[in-house]
């Protein structure tokens, strides 16, 4: 194996072409206006303080351009992955300290950033299709919901004790009266230039007009001296590298809370970086870039600051002005860089109502009820799994919700594999072919011939169903063919196999041949070395169905 394999960033600096140079300065300056504030507002959301979002932005951006293959990607503090964070950590800080709750969440990053090299390394992206679609929009739905819920106290200037879904919604009712007007305002202004600047322009960045803005008015009008809660001067400089570490007995916890933060973030970077990739004309590197976020979130760890993911609208704001490389991450985290060590101060007046409304604006943009109506339409299963995941994420908390959704999209899966479809087809002129009797009023069978397609593999699993439904239509057609068209059949399991051969037996007692279509020849010497060909008919297996029904013409007029 190459370096270069490794650690692309080391490919990518010796190939780096200087004309690029002012593109990625000019994206790198683009991205940190809005690097700084939704990292802040997403480490608040991971119940951190805000300055743990700036170190976990630096250190992840420097963790991907040496180790990430892709040349454009952005990673960072995520709104799918800090409340995650907050339900792994929360029950295992024994007192309310900051110190405890940052060790804790890098311990967390850590381990993530392991699970996801380990993953990488054994070539195991394909783990990340266990969300699928359906449980990933409902996730995101439950989850846009419970974030917009829990951020709704601080949006109106005040705080809630709460831990559930319900406790945020009811105390955020019962504590209304402790709004505080001036954050509220500030707050409900900022959330609402969030929300309708980008249907305007893309051009400047809603964040920076909204975060600037409410820093600016903050400081003119001293809203700090009047109950506003803001951000604060930050600490100067950045924590030395360590390795986070409390309890051998919080291992256990955080490396259960790990597995839904890894196949939530994998499942957003190989998304994102496909979709970018696609436009570029790179190539996409799943495994790799698994090692590349799980470095990313070593690195992130190790420098005081959290788990992390791909950033869809960070990464399109990054190639929509310009970038080149991932030159323009490293821009972007040398001035975050710059601001801890410098200018410190600088957002000290921002009201923490401001950054509630970057969350909630997140929030929103995780939202997707067009697909919720889509599943509705064409799949109703899809429409309930989805919003079970929802529900499951709403009512239980995210974590048990998201394990309840991968739980129930894996029964799925086994319940189609158990009891897959099967239909009785006939011949349909206008369609040119044979086609489900049950959809196609004009298909017209051959009398004692019914002729069945079975739609999966047979295994251990469904073959019970396969003989229940051709003992079924021998029962009530009396016929005295019945033809198995095999197109979708991809595997016959020894159990299966017995199964077949007992079938045989008993429908020729019956009077009824069994006969083969279109099965797979490597499944057909499969029944070969099964011995089935003793009690199964070799000459039964045909390449199409019309060549069955001649056969059968042939024989039965001799």
């Amino acid at each position: 194996m190459k370096v270069a394999d490794v650690v692309p960033g080391l490919a990518a600096a010796r190939t780096y072409e200087k004309r690029w140079l002012r593109s990625d300065l000019v994206a790198g300056l683009v991205l940190a206006a809005i690097l700084i504030p939704q990292g802040m507002a997403y480490a608040e959301l991971a119940g951190l303080p805000s300055v743990t979002g700036l170190y976990t932005t630096v250190a992840c951006l420097v963790g991907y351009a040496i180790f990430g293959p892709s040349r454009v990607l952005v990673l960072g503090p995520d709104s799918s992955v800090s409340p995650l964070i907050f339900a792994a950590i929360t029950p295992l800080i024994v007192v309310d300290d900051p110190t405890s709750a940052i060790v804790l969440a890098g311990m967390l990053a850590v381990i993530v950033g392991l699970v996801e090299i380990g993953m990488g390394l054994g070539k195991l992206g394909f783990i990340a299709d266990l969300l699928s679609s359906e449980v990933q929009v409902g996730y995101m739905n439950g989850l846009a919901i419970t974030i917009i819920v829990g951020q709704l106290p601080k949006l109106f200037g005040f705080s809630v004790d709460a831990d559930t879904f319900w406790d945020d919604l009811t105390q955020f009712v019962e504590h209304f009266d402790e709004r505080v007007t001036e954050a509220a305002a500030i707050g409900i202004v900022a959330l609402a230039i969030l929300v309708v600047m980008p249907r305007l322009t893309t051009k400047v960045p809603a964040v920076l007009v909204a975060v600037v803005g409410a820093t600016v008015v903050s400081a003119v009008l001293g809203l700090a001296d009047d109950g506003v809660k803001t951000v604060g001067v930050l600490p100067a400089g950045v924590p030395a590298p360590s390795v986070p570490f409390t309890q051998v007995a919080d291992v256990i916890p955080l490396f259960v809370a790990s597995i839904g933060i890894t196949l939530v973030s994998i499942t957003d970077t190989i998304a994102t970086s496909s979709a970018f990739a696609a436009r570029r004309g790179d190539e996409v590197k799943p495994n790799q870039e698994m090692v590349g976020i799980g470095a990313s979130n070593i690195f992130a760890g190790c420098f005081g600051g959290f788990a992390i993911s791909t950033s869809s609208s960070r990464t399109a704001v990054a190639e929509q002005s310009g970038a080149k490389s991932q030159l323009t991450g490293l821009i972007g985290a040398a001035v975050v860089l710059a601001m801890l060590l410098f200018l410190n101060g600088l957002l000290a007046p921002l009201p923490q109502s401001a950054l509630a409304a970057v969350v909630i604006a997140a929030a929103l943009s995780l939202l997707d009820l067009a697909s919720l109506r889509r599943y509705l339409q064409v799949r109703r299963s899809a429409f309930v799994l989805s919003m079970v995941a929802a529900i499951g994420v709403i009512l239980l908390g995210v974590l048990q919700g998201i394990v309840l959704a991968i739980l129930l999209a894996v029964l799925l899966f086994f319940r189609r594999s158990w009891w897959p479809h099967g239909a009785v087809l006939g011949h349909v002129d206008e369609l040119g072919g044979w086609h489900d009797v049950a959809t196609n009023d004009g298909a017209v069978e051959r009398d004692g011939i019914v002729v069945y397609r079975w739609e999966a593999a047979l295994f251990f699993a469904n073959a019970g169903a396969f003989r229940d439904q051709i003992r079924t239509l021998a029962r009530t057609r009396s016929p005295r063919w019945i033809v198995v068209q095999c197109e979708a059949i991809t595997d016959i399991d020894v159990t299966a196999a017995g199964l077949l051969e007992q079938l045989d037996r008993e429908l020729n007692d019956e009077g009824i041949h069994l006969a083969f279509v279109e099965l797979r020849r490597r499944l057909q010497d499969l029944v070969l070395r099964y011995g089935l060909f003793e009690t199964l008919d070799r000459d039964h297996f045909y390449p199409s169905i019309e060549a069955a029904l001649r056969a059968i013409d042939v024989e039965e007029s001799t």
